[in-house]
């Protein structure tokens, strides 16, 4: 994930060190590690904010999914579903934060080592897997709302997020065999890296990640959304009564689908440049350098996306802030009320009980 053992890319000078790329020379690889200390310097501080507010924002976006009195729809359990992944991608940013800080050595042993990256890299193809079924569903809604599907079944939508969460994990099987935690000499730390077996095994990663993780869902969610925004457009549509309740919902979900988009080319393009550098098609050693630092800042890019979700739902979406307000405000109303009882002891006919009575009639009775 951060580490390349193959390039040795391991800061070895401190992270006061400045980053000058006119010390890079095209053909010599020792300059390097200034540009790793001063990435370095800020990974650990990033990650933590990051983790943070994701971990604190998609809590709370499953608790208003979770414990709204009004059925789940179909969207709602993908989004649900979405969140839930998010969350869990979050939750593992701490992990990495910590061996940054400690000079990329791992501490917590391979186990940990392997369901961290697992979980990273299986969370990421069900986000974008469950981004594709929302907006397949916002399809259909809009699109063919006579069509009916069994995939706008909420208990059909339940089985497809489970397969879901299986896909990912079977594209995630090589980080669980090849992720360990080795001594890197040139480093001298103990560090968890990927460590496959032939450099074919990272072209196969970049291509999967390029082609199943990425162009694929593209293509759908592209087609998809251009049906959606001419239905958006068409006056007939827009006044049938079934359809004026999902463009609210819609509305959302193209928002979320856009930016999935800016958060996640960047890293998607940067893996196929990495491909293309495998193959010498762009030689020189400053290009592989600045590849290496630029996958770096757009993988942080990307992870951003999982913190950013929540607070769209919250800005865009009309609905949720409805429901929002209705669970938390339920729940406000509940501590209040408890507020307004006692629990007293009383001796009636000899024996000891206890009740509960409301503050207001206490006052009104004498207990003896």
């Amino acid at each position: 994930m951060f580490l390349n053992t193959t390039k040795g890319l391991f800061p070895t000078e401190g992270p006061d060190s400045k980053l000058d790329w006119t010390e890079l020379d095209p053909y010599n690889c020792t300059n390097y590690t200034a540009a790793w200390d001063w990435l370095s310097s800020y990974q650990p501080v990033y990650m933590v904010l990051l983790s943070v507010m994701g971990v604190v924002a998609n809590c709370l976006v499953l608790c208003v999914f979770c414990l709204q009195r009004k059925p789940c729809t179909v969207a709602d359990v993908y989004l649900g579903n979405l969140a839930a992944a998010d969350l869990v991608m979050v939750s593992c940013l701490p992990f990495w934060a910590a061996t940054i800080a400690n000079n990329y050595h791992w501490e917590l042993g391979e186990p940990i080592c392997k369901l961290v990256n697992v979980a990273i890299s299986m969370n990421y193809y069900c986000s974008v897997f469950f981004l594709v079924l929302v907006s397949v569903d916002r399809y259909l809604a809009l699109v063919r709302p006579m069509f009916q599907s069994r995939l706008r079944r909420v208990a059909w939508a339940k089985c497809i997020c489970l397969g879901i969460w299986i896909v990912g994990f079977v594209l995630s099987l090589p980080i669980l065999v090849f992720r360990r935690v080795k001594y890197v000499a040139k480093a001298g730390v103990m560090a968890c890296v990927l460590a496959y077996p032939h450099p074919d095994w990272e072209i196969q990663r970049n291509v999967t990640n390029n082609v199943v993780g990425f162009l694929l869902p593209v293509i759908v969610v592209s087609y998809c959304s251009r049906h959606i925004v001419i239905s958006l457009k068409d006056g007939q549509i827009r006044k049938t009564p079934g359809v004026r309740s999902e463009r609210k919902a819609t509305q959302l979900v193209l928002t979320v689908l856009t930016v999935f988009l800016i958060c996640w080319t960047p890293y998607q393009v940067v893996r196929f440049l990495d491909t293309l550098d495998y193959f010498q098609v762009t030689p020189g050693c400053l290009w592989g350098h600045i590849l290496d630092i630029t996958i770096q800042l757009s993988t942080y890019l990307a992870y951003a996306h999982s913190a950013i979700n929540p607070f769209l739902y919250v800005i865009v979406g009309r609905q949720f802030r409805k429901r929002a307000k209705e669970v938390f405000g339920t729940m406000l109303k509940c501590r209040l009320s408890d507020k307004y009882f006692l629990t007293v002891n009383f001796t009636s006919n000899g024996r000891l009980a206890t009740q509960r009575i409301q503050c207001t009639q206490l006052v009104k009775q004498t207990v003896t």
